[in-house]
């Protein structure tokens, strides 16, 4: 659990997300991420069942940690996904408090990454309530409260990054939302991540990866762990 939960040093960790077909998977795993997610909410259009994921996953390098992303899930949904996937990191992307953390941690003996959305200075301490409870935070851009049909995630929202200088705690964090080809070396210039999520900035719709993108975005970032 160890080298799943601490932050590389040299490089930068990547983790695609919102895989839902086996070449989008090959193209995540061929161009150098670190990370594989697989998303189980079924309004989001990237969703994708137990068994699928367990599927598109079987060919994928050991040494890619297998990611199952909730969102307020019950213990008998995580438990359906880990029988199908058996992922190496569980995400909690909804309202999870940090009870239901350590108690899924604890339940089910699997690491855990929780989602933090963010908009202001206040959701970076929020976070401290996660400090050392979650392995690894995630955080993502809060979408507007005015917003209409906005999924908790992969809005291709971003936030200000420069917000994250505020965070005082000791867990290991990726930054989300917003990401692209285009401003990912901005990205973690201004933040300091030494670990990124992107799902929308790789797709050509919501749910459908181009796998062009995919390359083309791991690549970027290799580049930038060689300077």
């Amino acid at each position: 659990m160890g080298q799943i939960a601490r932050q590389r040093v040299a490089t930068i960790d990547v983790k695609v997300c919102g895989l839902n077909t086996p070449e989008a998977v090959a193209a995540a795993c061929a161009s150098g991420a670190t990370h594989i997610g697989f998303i189980f909410y079924p309004p989001s259009p990237r969703a994708v069942s137990p068994e699928t994921a367990g599927t598109i996953a079987a060919a994928a390098p050991k040494t890619i940690i297998q990611v199952a992303v909730f969102v307020d899930p019950s213990d008998v949904e995580i438990q359906a996904v880990i029988k199908a996937l058996s992922p190496h990191l569980l995400q909690l992307h909804g309202h999870e408090s940090p009870e239901r953390v350590a108690e899924v941690k604890q339940r089910f003996g699997l690491p855990t990454m929780k989602a933090v959305r963010v908009v202001s200075s206040e959701d970076i301490d929020a976070a401290l309530a996660y400090d050392g409870i979650a392995d690894i935070l995630l955080f993502d851009a809060k979408p507007p409260k005015d917003a209409a049909g906005m999924l908790p995630g992969g809005n291709g929202l971003a936030f200000d990054w420069t917000l994250l200088s505020n965070f005082k705690g000791t867990t290991p964090w990726f930054l989300s939302g917003g990401l692209d080809l285009d401003n990912v070396a901005e990205a973690l210039e201004i933040s300091g991540a030494r670990a990124v999520d992107i799902s929308s900035g790789v797709e050509d719709r919501p749910g459908l990866k181009n796998l062009e993108k995919i390359g083309a975005f791991l690549d970027a970032v290799r580049g930038l762990n060689c300077s």
